[in-house]
């Protein structure tokens, strides 16, 4: 425990938590500071509160008697950096990826007692394709406005861009299933070719700097290697189940 002292307002409503304020008090309790911690249960005392010491927003931190400001604040004050909501990321694909990877080796083994099997792999792809149809599915609109950026039908023919989430879910529900594979092999192949052509030319050859829209629209992932993976997996995908079939 240091021997500063500090206060912190923050609001605590029945109908309103501030997450800025259990950050900020998170933060003072990791920095072993001794604290108080008013709050403010009103709206009405938030008001007073906020034209008293002339800030427009809380949480309100003082340490050792001196206004330190709000929680990003105080993160300075600390000499500790505010995430970057806006920062290219990584993390959503890893994520994703590493939770349909999991998903599908759990399932392999629940269906024949190994994590690794051939199927394993097709499920990996299958689940791996409706997770990032649910992903663009949250957001259409949004989506869309990000995929019509770069993909070559979508940009001559909008209405695509809003039925390609429900056809990657579609054939990814169809593979898991291992039905109808007159219809996810082709639809497979058709928007995961069209989608691997369509980043090549935007990236490679144009040399655009984008955003992927593979998992949902507003994304901070850039376009590139991670969208170009997403649909030569289902090339690949459609290819070994013709392969397979022909066995």
């Amino acid at each position: 425990m240091t021997t500063a002292t500090a206060r912190l307002y923050r609001m605590e409503m029945r109908e309103h938590i501030c997450p800025s304020g259990l950050k900020a008090k998170a933060l003072l309790e990791r920095k072993g500071i001794a604290f108080e911690d008013n709050k403010l249960s009103s709206r009405a005392e938030t008001d007073a509160f906020k034209a008293k010491h002339e800030v427009e927003t809380t949480p309100q931190i003082w340490i050792d008697g001196k206004r330190v400001g709000g929680f990003d604040a105080l993160l300075a004050h600390f000499g500790e950096a505010k995430g970057d909501s806006e920062a290219t990321s990584y993390t959503p694909v890893i994520a994703l990826f590493a939770m349909t990877a999991l998903m599908a080796m759990a399932a392999s083994f629940s269906s024949n007692g190994s994590l690794f099997t051939i199927l394993a792999a097709e499920w990996f792809i299958a689940f791996s394709m409706c997770v990032l149809a649910v992903q663009k599915l949250r957001d259409l609109d949004s989506f869309a406005d990000q995929f019509i950026t770069y993909d070559l039908l979508a940009m001559r023919w909008l209405p695509y861009a809003k039925i390609y989430p429900f056809a990657e879910g579609g054939a990814g529900v169809l593979m898991i299933a291992a039905a109808l594979n007159f219809v996810s092999i082709p639809v497979a192949l058709f928007i995961g070719g069209l989608g691997a052509v369509s980043v090549v030319k935007a990236v490679y050859v144009d040399k655009r700097d984008l955003r992927c829209a593979c998992v949902g629209g507003n994304s901070n992932v850039p376009l590139g290697f991670i969208s170009l993976t997403e649909n030569v997996m289902m090339v690949l995908m459609a290819v070994w189940m013709i392969v397979k079939s022909a066995v």
